[in-house]
């Protein structure tokens, strides 16, 4: 392959992760200040983190099986790690809430 199409798919692919990882700084700062589950999906967002894990395996095996590196390759397998991490904090959240919401529910009913 061509050393510029290399480096054109390289880039594309950071820039599509970078986007996507934006909006969860985003969706951890609304989840961490409404203090409630509701309208959130854990199916949702469990799936996108196996998909995260899929794109870290992925990054792996051009590593290490196909010798790929260079300053874009390392800037996409960050923001796969990011956004993995992001997700895992916006899971951690769920439950937060959904325990905050079992609460809230407990004492209304009392």
């Amino acid at each position: 392959m061509d050393m510029e199409y290399a480096t054109l798919i390289n880039l594309l692919e950071a820039f599509t992760i970078f986007c996507f990882g934006l909006s969860w700084p985003i969706s951890i700062r609304k989840s961490y200040i409404s203090r409630t589950a509701k309208g959130k999906s854990l199916f949702f967002e469990v799936f996108l983190l196996v998909g995260y894990a899929f794109g870290i395996v992925r990054k792996v095996m051009q590593l290490t099986y196909l010798g790929e590196d260079g300053f874009l390759f390392y800037l996409s397998f960050f923001f796969y790690l990011l956004n993995f991490v992001e997700i895992g904090i916006e899971i951690a959240l769920y439950f937060r809430n959904k325990r905050l919401d079992r609460l809230e529910s407990h004492f209304l009913s009392v």
